[in-house]
């Protein structure tokens, strides 16, 4: 069984990501991972009348294409976490209601990707299950919609606010394969962390100090310093959150993540010649980010150890219009290659 170190677990058994898919959107393509995504859908292709199926036909793709490369059928699945940005997370249990496999919804904002995979591999790790899908999705249009105004008002977008990625991420585990696939080994649940802003735009200052909170105490439990990961990968706190992030965990930690660290939503987006503001945002931000080019690096042997460190925003639509602050959570989920 998994062996606890301080709010981190260590899992015992070789949890493998047997698969992985992660696709986005045309804006997307443009940006410096183009090249890396599964799928590049258009809105076109996806072939529904809002944008809200359009991010459910999404994410059915995306967990289709990542159980077709597992050489495993949906049967075979013994559960699928997934979560999104939409009320209740409609766009996944809309999305996967056609699967007919056992389905747990959770929502952690934009780190719902790791919180996914942490359940994921828990379940396997305790024996409840053998397969197991770990996936989530955005899709900018719908987070526009549901978070701030409607896209036909044309309101002006703030320096620090981010771009929702249209994407969405798919990864397959289990256990015992007896190939060399990427395996999880250790994972931190992440503790709320309220910097006290109030301003909904700027997401990135919200959430660093979560960021920073995971990633020192996840070191602190396992006695791990910077130079042991290859990568120290969050996502997505932006060009502000990651600055603020850099600056905190040696202000505060003494913890120097420069030449170390980056951010999926500084990955994903051409930051010179997109104007995407802060940089991306939104689950599928990390999502298609992991699940594509970082499995791929994991896999190809460029990259050794990985500290995915996903992190999240905890408002609401009316939770800002309320006077509330924008508490952060970050959940962590290290990879090693093999």
């Amino acid at each position: 069984m998994a062996v606890r170190n301080g709010k981190s677990i260590i899992f015992e058994k070789k949890i493998e990501i047997v698969s992985s898919a992660g696709c986005a959107g045309e804006m997307e393509e443009k940006g410096p991972l183009g090249t890396e995504f599964d799928r590049i859908f258009t809105g076109k292709e996806l072939g529904k009348k809002t944008w809200e199926q359009k991010e459910s036909e999404l994410l059915r793709r995306t967990v289709s294409l990542a159980i077709e490369k597992s050489g495993m059928t949906a049967e075979d699945m013994d559960a699928i976490y997934s979560g999104d940005l939409l009320n209740q997370c409609t766009a996944s249990a809309f999305g996967l209601r056609g699967f007919g496999i056992p389905f747990s919804g959770v929502y952690g904002a934009c780190s719902t990707m790791a919180l996914t995979l942490i359940n994921a591999a828990t379940a396997i790790e305790s024996g409840g299950c053998m397969n197991a899908v770990a996936c989530t999705c955005s899709h900018f249009c719908s987070a526009e919609k549901q978070f701030r105004m409607p896209l036909e008002y044309g309101g002006q977008r703030t320096p620090t606010a981010q771009w929702t990625v249209t994407g969405a991420g798919a990864a397959v585990l289990s256990s015992g394969t007896g190939k060399n696939n990427p395996v999880i080994l250790a994972a931190h649940t992440g503790t709320i962390c309220d910097l006290g802003i109030k301003d909904a735009t700027n997401m990135g200052a919200a959430m660093a100090p979560a960021a920073k909170k995971t990633i020192c105490d996840f070191m602190k439990d396992t006695n791990t310093v910077p130079s042991d990961f290859d990568l120290i990968l969050t996502g997505d706190l932006g060009a502000v959150g990651s600055t603020l992030l850099r600056e905190l965990a040696q202000k505060e930690d003494g913890i120097v993540l420069d030449g170390v660290h980056n951010d999926c939503g500084l990955m994903i987006f051409d930051m010179k010649n997109q104007d995407v503001h802060s940089g991306g945002s939104g689950c599928g931000c990390s999502a298609s980010v992991l699940c594509s080019h970082i499995m791929k690096l994991l896999r190809r042997g460029k990259l050794k150890r990985v500290m995915f460190a996903a992190t999240g925003a905890l408002l609401s639509a009316v939770s800002p219009l309320q006077g509330e602050s924008v508490p952060g959570i970050s959940h962590a989920v290290i990879f090693e290659g093999q």
